[in-house]
């Protein structure tokens, strides 16, 4: 097996061999999204959705979003502010979201960028969208797609990979990702990871039957599944699998990462880890070294 080649990236891609021999693999790398200038995974998407309507003729935008896609939304809004732009951001949060989620969001509201906590956050996003502001939904909306070519031109550049595992929500990564592997035949399996408490996708691949908990890992919250019918394949097409993760699971490889490199990663960075994990426990064959997206918050 090759080993990894390093291209230059947005985000780093990083090996930690004694976590590959703690888990039972050959090579492990992270793909560093918590990185990202714009805090997260979701910062390779929503300011390409953002450019692409302000193109068009958009100044007011709104997102519901758990954290990520709101804050890259918030964090690139300003920059196109400070250059005299005049944008208008609203976004809405639900009565759930983590403190210190919150409070990152918070910091950056001024006159053209508010933070509303509503019941239900999406409804709210959906009817504002209605009146006229341009909503900032990856989950139906594909040009969000176009961000994540990045993310895998980078992985599909660097030699040596066998498979990327990453936490799945909505899939709208994970299907940029296999989309892109697919077209260009790359040798690269996606799996895809949720949770114990929302698993619609994964179900589509293999039914998990474990028991159902409110998960730690708070940003896999799309029940919807809009991306199902065509995410599923996709990852069938690249060799991949769909996994579920349980709270036990999740807290048992963030401390393994932290012993292991130092890192203390995310609750949601954590499913690539467990998916990772589990693959290894299943004899999943992988013909290359393993990526796990560390995604941010």
């Amino acid at each position: 097996m090759k080993k990894c080649r390093i291209t230059r990236m947005i985000t780093p891609i990083e090996s930690y061999p004694n976590l590959a021999k703690t888990i039972g693999l050959k090579d492990l790398y992270f793909k560093r999204e918590d990185l990202h200038p714009y805090g997260s995974h979701k910062g390779r998407s929503i300011p390409v959705m953002i450019d692409e309507y302000v193109a068009k003729g958009s100044k007011e935008f709104v997102i519901s979003s758990s954290g990520n896609a709101a804050l890259a939304a918030a964090l690139y809004i300003r920059e196109l502010n400070e250059q005299k732009n005049q944008i208008i951001l609203t976004i809405f949060v639900g009565n759930h979201i983590a403190k210190h989620k919150l409070e990152k969001l918070k910091a950056l509201e001024d006159e053209n960028i508010r933070v509303l906590i509503k019941e239900r956050p999406l409804q709210a996003a959906t009817l504002a969208g209605q009146e006229g502001a341009t909503s900032l939904r990856q989950s139906t909306d594909d040009t969000s797609l176009m961000g994540y070519e990045a993310l895998a031109r980078e992985l599909s550049l660097t030699e040596g990979i066998g498979a990327v595992f990453i936490g799945t929500s909505s899939g709208t990564t994970a299907q940029a990702l296999a989309s892109y592997f697919s077209q260009h035949e790359s040798p690269i399996q996606v799996h895809i990871v949720q949770t114990s408490a929302c698993h619609p996708i994964a179900d589509g691949i293999e039914i998990f039957d474990g028991a159902e908990e409110e998960s730690l890992a708070d940003a896999i919250v799309d029940r919807t599944a809009f991306r199902k019918s065509k995410l599923v394949p996709l990852v069938k097409k690249t060799g991949g699998n769909a996994w579920v993760a349980t709270n036990d699971e999740i807290i048992t490889a963030r401390e393994m990462v932290l012993k292991n490199t130092g890192l203390d990663i995310s609750t949601n960075s954590a499913l690539s880890v467990v998916g990772a994990m589990q693959a290894v426990y299943r004899g999943w064959e992988i013909d290359g070294a393993v990526v796990c997206v560390t995604c941010g918050e």
